[in-house]
């Protein structure tokens, strides 16, 4: 189990030098509020901060995490990013370093993972997140799916996350168990803002070289092959496979179908025609409506559905745990969108549902989730 230095817990910068100064950081809206002189209690210099604030502690604390694994002997391998890696260029069906220099997991044309370090052992691999929230409850989901991804494309580790985050942090109680936290001292970005607003004014010090046979490129990682529009569709096939069932629970529940669950964070299970969505959802409407599964942060599996204007506008629409019905426009370059063009391209006329028969599987996924509870 990885434990925190004193060094990483104070935050102390002797085995790092000044290369938090050579990351390249987005910056051009708060510099241009700092120019307005807008007031550093004012909401929009707050949010804009803030957001670069996170940007500087997430490479603070790779930096102090590359010093950290070259001297831990049960650390085998360190993917390396940012200014240490030669590669910047984003692959399909592999981990590699997108434009903007980050661990990413991507199908062919999305990005489905994002990680900000990843650490290999003999058996274990964590996957780090470092953050400045104030509470870690938002976290948890996030979690899900990247370790998910991660035992689908190294099967072969046990798949743990290291959680670094700051004094004064709510929540962490409630993170899974396979989850390591580090906690470090209040962090401050101010130095490396001075430094931009006035590269003139403090001279940094030379980058600090790593070298060690543990630092790694993400390209030589070798992963086991996932192709994510094929799996997606065999789980639509499989979870409507049963002619005398409208739904395969005992598939569904299987740990690899709640795998992939995890992974996609949605699986689709068939469409309605708008005259039926309307008698369980009183909105205007005249096309095809996709319906979904989604898992809960309590792991209870609700309807979820999916309204296709066109290729690439879609609204999403949900209910939270009083019934309330709320409709989001998703992002027309987003990887939902894409789903849905593939998997309605998979549906025939047997992927047809009434309104009975979401009201019949409604009631199979409540009792489904309830029997869990009692256990």
């Amino acid at each position: 189990m990885l434990e925190a230095t004193e060094s990483i817990i104070n935050l102390d910068e002797d085995d790092i030098d000044d290369n938090v100064l050579y990351y390249d950081y987005n910056i051009k809206h708060l510099l241009s509020l700092i120019k307005e002189g807008i007031p550093e209690d004012d909401t929009r210099y707050l949010s804009s901060y803030r957001s670069f604030e996170g940007e500087v502690f997430e490479n603070y604390m790779y930096e102090k995490l590359l010093a950290y694994v070259q001297v831990q002997d049960e650390v085998e391998k360190f993917v390396l990013k940012g200014h240490h890696q030669s590669r910047d260029k984003a692959y399909a069906n592999t981990l590699s370093i997108s434009e903007k220099s980050q661990i990413v997991y991507r199908t062919k044309s999305r990005e489905i993972g994002e990680f900000d370090a990843l650490i290999f052992t003999k058996k274990e691999l964590y996957f780090v997140e470092m953050t400045l929230v104030k509470s870690v409850l938002k976290l948890k989901k996030r979690l899900r799916k990247k370790k998910a991804l991660l035992e689908t494309i190294f099967p072969e580790y046990e798949i743990k996350s290291l959680i670094i985050l700051n004094d004064g942090v709510s929540g962490v109680k409630q993170l899974p168990d396979y989850c390591k936290v580090w906690i470090t001292k209040p962090f401050s970005a101010q130095k490396v803002l001075d430094y931009l607003k006035d590269t003139q004014a403090y001279k940094r010090r030379p980058k600090k070289e790593m070298d060690s046979k543990k630092l790694v490129e993400a390209e030589s990682l070798r992963v086991f092959p996932f192709r994510y529009y094929n799996i997606m569709a065999w789980i639509t096939k499989s979870l409507r496979s049963n002619k005398n069932h409208l739904i395969n629970m005992k598939f569904l529940l299987d740990p690899l179908t709640q795998r992939y669950h995890d992974l996609y964070t949605k699986i689709y299970l068939g469409y309605m025609d708008p005259s039926e969505f309307k008698k369980i959802v009183d909105i205007k409407n005249d096309t095809q409506v996709v319906v979904a599964l989604e898992k809960k942060h309590s792991d209870e599996i609700v309807l979820t559905y999916y309204i296709q204007h066109s290729r690439k506008k879609l609204d999403f629409i949900s209910f939270n745990d009083d019934g309330a019905m709320s409709i989001e426009k998703k992002d027309p370059f987003g990887i939902t969108v894409t789903e849905v063009y593939h998997i309605t391209k998979l549906m025939d006329e047997s992927y047809l549902l009434s309104a009975n028969n979401i009201k019949t599987i409604k009631n199979l996924l409540r009792n489904s989730f309830l029997s869990t509870c009692k256990e």
